[in-house]
């Protein structure tokens, strides 16, 4: 394939490389040094685009690429308040998205098992649950999207969890939890690709599962594999539709 890289920064140069050992050409770079060239003419010289952008670029450049009828496949996060607007047009253009809070194979087997955990832990109500995640301090939302696909999967299963809310470390937090609510504890420090955890805490024991992110290989390796799936594909798809779980 021909792939448009939309941001170019360290995840971008990633994946490129896995891009091109995968036997791919990389025919066009946007970062923030060059947007003008983001045009249609350009885009249209590219089989797929990846965006791993920043959260106020995400929605020019899946609009660019719609306008230009090319696939997408979006890392970024921070735009899914759009997300529903976004199916809708992608569908009506008869265009290709796939999008994903997280494209490591490990963290999508962490999100399915993190569902089935939730499911056996709904009949234990001793048990409190909260979302621990840690990344680097260039990351520029919070929660990360990884996070909050975490805390739905629980919330989709535990009947006493009806919504999240996030505190970031070093901010005031003067919130009182409800019952109801699950907690996402956000920590940016140093380089830290991604650390994810889960823990459930009654009065005797506690009970941890945790995904750590050794490097950023695993987002690109995952976007790349996520690109080959798309291709000759139309239609409106996440991360999870490229994985068989029963």
């Amino acid at each position: 394939m021909k792939i448009a890289l939309l941001g170019y920064g360290k995840m971008g140069q990633i994946i490129e490389r896995f891009a091109l050992e995968r036997g791919h050409e990389v025919v066009l770079k946007i970062n923030i040094h060059n947007l003008e060239d983001l045009t249609t003419a350009n885009l249209q010289k590219a089989d797929m685009a990846i965006d791993f952008s920043a959260p106020d670029a995400a929605l020019a450049n899946i609009y660019a690429c719609f306008d230009a009828n090319l696939p997408v496949v979006v890392g970024t996060t921070g735009w899914y308040g759009e997300l529903q607007k976004v199916k809708d047009d992608c569908l009506s253009s008869n265009n290709s998205l796939l999008y994903g809070s997280n494209f490591s194979i490990g963290v999508n087997l962490f999100f399915y098992v993190n569902k089935m955990l939730a499911k056996l832990m709904n009949d234990f109500p001793a048990y409190d649950v909260q979302v621990e995640e840690i990344h680097h301090t260039h990351k520029l939302d919070s929660p990360s999207g990884t996070a909050m696909t975490i805390a739905e999967g629980i919330i989709e299963n535990i009947d006493r969890k009806g919504e999240w809310v996030n505190e970031i470390e070093g901010t005031p937090f003067d919130e009182v939890l409800k019952n109801e609510q699950l907690l996402i504890a956000s920590q940016r420090i140093g380089e830290v690709p991604g650390t994810h955890t889960v823990v459930y805490s009654s009065e005797v024991d506690e009970i941890e599962f945790k995904h750590t992110a050794h490097s950023r290989g695993g987002f690109a390796l995952g976007a790349v594999v996520a690109a080959e799936w798309l291709h000759n594909k139309q239609g409106f798809y996440n991360i999870a539709d490229i994985f068989n779980f029963k």
